[in-house]
């Protein structure tokens, strides 16, 4: 099957390495190749006899202008995708997006999924919880010498190759046309995870727990957490901390 990945970051390079693998034609495509969603220039070559695209890209931004850029990369891709033919576009988004209004990043990826459902195309939707590998990040962000501030968010994050598995299922599958949950097999609360990542990394601060601190203050309840009938990835948090 020729599939286009569109986007080269942590899920875009793991995905088309593994499509690859499999036996599959595989595209990338990306600013670094001359592809750019925002004015559409080299995507129609990108796509060009794909039978499905796979779209992982991510707003620079995670403010208001998030909202632009995917309104307008979208609209870019579902127009090349439909003048190449192309039979089923994939987009990775995010669990509880349509839960979290405050957040602007989140509303910017709601509209995404929108705008594909409203598409020309058969289409399959993977929302997958955060994942391990920006747990570290997260905590930088309300993180001093002292100590670590965190709300207690309930969280079931994911393996990055465990959500690439997910999609490599998807993409070489028949469209859903429907939206499809991947997370993690344990669920935390953020502090937890904080707790759990600086014994790993012999880190003596103390978690404080902060309902006011970082992006995930504005979550409430278990919006993050995945509904019944989500896939539940094998690889757990405290075995992958201590492989990396």
């Amino acid at each position: 099957m020729k599939i286009t990945v569109i986007g080269t970051g942590l899920i875009g390079s793991q995905l088309a390495a593994q499509l690859t693998a499999q036996g599959h034609d595989v595209t990338t495509a990306s600013l670094s190749s001359g592809v750019d969603l925002l004015t559409g220039a080299g995507l129609d070559e990108a796509v060009a006899g794909a039978h499905t695209v796979v779209n992982v890209t991510n707003s620079p931004t995670f403010d208001e202008q998030s909202i632009e850029f995917f309104r307008t990369t979208v609209g870019n891709l579902l127009a090349a995708g439909e003048r190449a033919g192309v039979r089923h576009q994939v987009v990775l988004s995010i669990v509880g997006v349509d839960e979290v209004p405050q957040l602007d990043y989140y509303r910017a990826k709601l509209l995404q999924e929108e705008l594909l459902r409203g598409g020309p195309t058969p289409y399959s939707i993977v929302r997958a919880t955060q994942f391990f590998e920006f747990m570290e990040p997260t905590m930088s962000w309300t993180s001093d010498e002292t100590a670590v501030r965190l709300p207690a968010t309930p969280l079931r994050p994911v393996a990055s190759a465990d959500v690439v598995d997910a999609l490599a299922d998807v993409a070489t599958g028949s469209p859903l046309n429907a939206v499809t949950e991947v997370a993690g097999p344990d669920t935390f609360t953020l502090d937890e995870i904080g707790r759990i990542t600086l014994a790993a990394r012999r880190d003596e601060r103390p978690v404080v727990v902060d309902d006011q601190a970082g992006l995930f203050a504005a979550v409430e309840g278990d919006a993050l957490t995945p509904g019944p009938g989500a896939r539940l990835a094998p690889t757990r948090y405290r075995d992958w901390l201590t492989g990396n």
